[in-house]
């Protein structure tokens, strides 16, 4: 090999870019006086493309892969150059990297309440907040209208423009949608992709691809959520009639169970039990049997199941086998508070002729002395 081509071979430039950064969008190859050699080797990594700017001008992007820098490889800056008929010499021209992998988890939220007009509700504020996926679509329009000549073009420098136009879109998209409040929780998805189409000419213009728009909450005043509750409530309970059954029947219970207060002393334990109780049972069949402690009628011919107090605690029902073990055990007593469907008050199990057969082989209690 000659002399010359050894030299040649040795000032062979190589243009290449290794991220080890999680936040960069472009990077901007730093050359002494921007001087490329003829025949220098471009590598493009995978989730990367090199555009070259010709005095300020967008010349050729290149795709992954390594490329030889010559007439032939450089189209676009050649005709700028005129170079039609080749050249030999270093040529100066800006290289930028451009990151193309995609950037996930950036955040965004609603500046302020967006204020929506709902058909159950009237008119509230409603705040959202959630993520976003994007990634450079345009490399050349990126460089071109974001990154100018800066030499290292991070996320912190777009993010808050990005979140601005998403927090911002989604106070229009919002009322647009439609959507009753109270089913806005479970339309986040279409939510979100109704923001993401919305949005995407918005990140066109800055050659970024919006690829996904999480909405992952809804805020609403503290009122309007409580009446979603109520009207929960009343939905699984199946009307207004037996919602202030329910809720009635639950203050009683509470105050029952709360002999102290004012409520359970108007009340007592035996009255307040026995209303909960009858009125959990009337609501049984349209709470599905279950829910709230409500209980299936008893089979007509069946034997009897008893409510047990225990302190100030409501038991079972519990069978006459089970009692009877209970009885054996001491743990059911002559004067035991108990109650099933049908009786006006608790009673002590002693004075329950259902009940009387139980002590039978039990004695008495002890006499005190005299």
């Amino acid at each position: 090999m000659a002399l010359w081509d050894k030299l040649k071979q040795e000032l062979v430039d190589i243009v290449e870019w290794l991220d080890d950064t999680n936040d960069t969008l472009a990077y901007r190859f730093e050359r002494y006086q921007n001087e490329i050699k003829y025949g220098a080797q471009l590598v493009v990594r995978e989730g990367q493309v090199a555009v070259f700017i010709n005095e300020g001008q967008l010349a050729d992007v290149y795709k992954p892969g390594t490329h030889t820098l010559n007439t032939q490889n450089m189209p676009i800056l050649a005709t700028l150059r005129g170079w039609k008929y080749g050249f030999n010499s270093p040529f100066k021209a800006e290289v930028y990297f451009v990151s193309t992998r995609k950037f996930t988890d950036l955040k965004w939220g609603t500046p302020g309440p967006a204020m929506m007009r709902d058909k159950d509700f009237g008119m509230i504020r409603a705040t959202a907040f959630g993520l976003y996926s994007i990634r450079v679509k345009d490399a050349g329009k990126f460089v071109v209208d974001l990154v100018g000549t800066d030499g290292r073009f991070t996320l912190d420098e777009i993010q808050a423009n990005l979140r601005g136009k998403i927090g911002t879109r989604i106070k229009e998209v919002m009322p647009e949608l439609g959507i009753p409040v109270i089913e806005m929780e479970a339309k986040v998805t279409e939510m979100g992709t109704r923001l993401r189409d919305r949005l995407t000419p918005d990140f066109d213009g800055f050659g970024l691809e919006l690829l996904e728009v999480q909405v992952q909450d809804i805020g609403l005043p503290e009122e309007v959520e409580k009446a979603m509750d109520k009207r929960g409530a009343m939905a699984a309970v199946g009307n207004l009639d037996n919602l202030m059954k329910y809720e009635s029947a639950g203050a009683i219970r509470d105050a029952a169970n709360n002999p102290g207060g004012a409520a359970g002393a108007a009340v007592g334990l035996g009255a307040g039990v026995a209303m909960g109780a009858q009125m959990m049972n009337a609501m049984g069949g349209a709470m599905g049997g279950h829910a709230g402690g409500g209980m299936p009628p008893p089979i007509p011919g069946g034997a009897p199941s008893f409510h047990v107090a225990v302190g100030q605690q409501q038991t079972g029902p519990f069978e006459l086998g089970t009692l009877q073990q209970q009885v054996a055990s001491g743990t059911l007593r002559r004067d035991s508070l108990v109650w099933r469907a049908g009786m006006a008050q608790w009673s002590k199990a002693g004075e329950v002729p259902e009940l009387q057969g139980l002590f039978a082989s039990t004695p008495p209690p002890v006499p005190p002395a005299a």
